[in-house]
């Protein structure tokens, strides 16, 4: 193979299909999906779709949003991703308050609980810390740059979650590893203190989620990840309770590949564990788990199929209401006339009783049965009709999965191509 074949073969193994994004209000005033550049929300308490507004003076979104979330208990939404942009929305009224600007593309992104924080992580593995409340110093608005706070070294940091009682900062990589760090009174100096590594994956940690009791203010963190199980942690001392191998459950191990196990992709919870939803890759469903916390054990409880090509990119639960909120779509396709796709179901009647196997169980909903519905639709969507694209939404799901494997697992290369990537190195041609 010669030098310039193997570049061409990097330069379209390299190809990010970003996913379609879901984020639900915990109270479920809201909806939120996110596709290609485009952010779209509608309101369950007012019944119509928002007309989001940009005061903030900064840019708009105008690449791939890679990462959404409800923080400060559902008073602040944040958006960010390959535009280097994060963007901080009031919920009350959905005007921008802030626009922050990164330097490298953005992998994830957490509120603290108070709202006084701002977190995010680069696509080179440092988290980056901004104050939301813009100070004020001698009657002139003072608007702070982000800070550095920790890093992961050259690791693509896949989710950043704050603990429920707020004291740790969690961030898992591509690199197997979650890190617990405390969260600082004073982030702006660094969070120098780690806490404890969750080390028991043996592929990238995809999502993570925490669910807790209601005596106990700390709880217990769950983990998905690319070798196909969720993990229950005791997080505080890096301690690994229970692993569920959820890929098992769903018969899906070896059916992309002999090596390969379908990664978890998304995963959610209600606050109690209760019930505990999983998207796995290349499963046109959902798999409900139950999470035992006074013995500290996974179980699947349910596994719930939906139409062939609907495979879910992401999963949103409200912690009021027995719904589960589920989209599939994607954008930056390889085909270029291909527009942003985003397709959303809900799964109704998730109470933890129906899920043995002699009830009724759990319920997709039709068009017309969602909250909001053709409204709803229409705005989250873009249309009413938009999962009827089969073959589209088969694409995408395709193209995800591959841009997916490109970007978390570690490439394995040649002698020969190693040698090019080295002959071929930005710092060895600035020597020259």
């Amino acid at each position: 193979m010669d030098e310039v074949s193997i570049e061409e073969d990097e330069s379209n193994s390299g190809i990010e299909v970003a996913p379609a994004l879901i984020a639900v209000h915990p109270l479920e005033e809201s909806v939120a999906v996110a596709t290609g550049a485009e952010l779209r929300v509608f309101s369950l308490k007012e019944d119509q779709p928002i007309a989001l507004r940009d005061d903030s003076e900064g840019p708009s979104h105008s690449e791939a949003i890679r990462a959404i979330c409800f923080g400060a208990k559902g008073r602040f939404f944040a958006s960010a991703g390959d535009d280097k942009l994060v963007k901080v929305w009031a919920v009350d009224s959905w005007q921008c308050i802030k626009t922050v600007c990164s330097e490298k593309r953005v992998s994830a992104v957490a509120v603290s609980h108070d709202g006084h924080w701002l977190t995010f992580a680069d696509k080179f593995g440092v988290v980056w810390v901004a104050e939301l409340v813009v100070e004020r110093d001698n009657d002139t608005l003072v608007n702070r740059k982000p800070l550095p706070i920790l890093a992961h070294y050259c690791s693509i940091i896949t989710s950043l979650e704050f603990s429920p009682n707020g004291q740790y900062l969690v961030s898992a990589d591509r690199d197997f590893k979650i890190r617990v760090t405390v969260f600082p009174k004073n982030p702006s100096n660094g969070a120098h203190e780690i806490q404890s590594f969750c080390l028991g994956h043996t592929d990238f940690v995809s999502c993570l989620a925490f669910v807790r009791t209601g005596e106990d203010p700390q709880g217990f963190l769950l983990s998905g990840s690319g070798d196909s199980t969720v993990c229950l942690w005791d997080f505080p001392t890096g301690c690994l309770l229970c692993t569920c191998k959820v890929g098992e459950k769903a018969e899906l191990v070896g059916l992309i590949g002999e090596d390969h196990h379908p990664a978890v992709t998304d995963l959610c919870a209600y606050p109690d564990g209760s019930i505990v939803a999983v998207a796995i890759q290349s499963f046109c469903g959902v798999v409900l788990l139950t999470c035992d916390l006074s013995t500290k054990t996974l179980a699947v409880a349910k596994i719930i199929s939906l139409k062939e090509t609907f495979i879910p990119t992401c999963l949103g639960m409200s912690c009021s209401t027995e719904r589960l909120w589920i989209v599939t779509g994607a954008s930056n396709l390889p085909s270029s006339t291909t527009l942003p796709l985003a397709c959303v179901k809900v799964v109704s009647r998730l109470q933890i009783c129906n899920l043995d196997s002699n009830s009724a169980g759990p319920v997709v909903l039709e068009n017309d049965s969602i909250p909001g519905g053709e409204k709803l639709l229409e705005k989250l969507q873009g249309s009413v009709n938009a999962g009827k694209e089969e073959k589209a939404f088969a694409e995408a799901a395709e193209a995800v999965k591959a841009s997916m494997r490109n970007l978390l697992i570690k490439k394995q290369y040649s002698a020969e191509k190693r040698e090019f990537r080295k002959r071929s190195r930005n710092d060895k041609k600035i020597k020259q």
